[in-house]
C-alpha cells in the first residue's frame, strides 16, 4: 500500500554533512521524497511535535539539541514506508542499530544527555499525517 510518512534528518545529521547520503540511501530504497526544506525548529513547534515527551525528564535536552541546528524536513511516498523508512533508520540508540542501517553505519553514541541518532521516522500512518501538518502547512 503506498503510504506518507514524515522524515527528518536531525541537527547532527546537517551539521556533519549527511544530507546528500541519507538522501541517496532514500532513493535506492525506491522511496519518494515528495517535499522537503531546510529549517530551524522552534521551540512551540517542538511542543506539538514531542508533546507526549513534554514532562519526561529527558525533553529540555531534546529541545536543546533539535534547536541546535537546522533540520531537513521531508515527505516520504511508497509502499508501506511508514515500516520500511523505521527498518532502514534502524534502533533508535546508535549503538544497537545494526550495520547497513542509516543509524547503525552514521548514527552517533549519547552525547552528554542527549542521542545524536541523525534521522526520525513517523511510527505510524496516524503519527505521519499529524507530523507533516505540523511541518508543511
Amino acid at each position: 500500500m503506498v503510504e506518507r510518512t514524515f522524515m527528518m534528518i536531525k541537527p547532527d545529521g546537517v551539521a556533519r554533512g549527511k544530507i546528500g547520503e541519507i538522501i541517496q540511501r532514500i532513493e535506492h530504497k525506491g522511496y519518494v521524497i515528495t517535499a522537503i526544506k531546510m529549517v530551524r525548529p522552534t521551540h512551540e513547534l517542538l511542543a506539538k511535535h514531542y508533546a507526549e515527551h513534554l514532562d519526561k525528564p529527558f525533553y529540555p535536552s531534546l529541545v536543546r539539541y533539535m534547536t541546535s541546528g537546522p533540520v531537513v524536513a521531508m515527505i516520504g511516498e511508497g509502499t508501506n514506508i511508514v515500516t520500511g523508512w523505521r527498518m532502514l533508520m534502524g534502533e533508535t540508540n546508535p549503538t544497537l542499530a545494526a550495520p547497513g542501517t542509516i543509524r547503525g553505519d552514521l548514527g552517533r553514541e549519547w552525547s552528554g544527555d542527549a542521542i545524536k541518532n541523525i534521522v526520525h521516522g513517523s511510527d505510524s500512518i496516524t503519527a505521519a499525517e499529524y507530523e507533516i501538518s505540523l511541518w508543511f502547512s
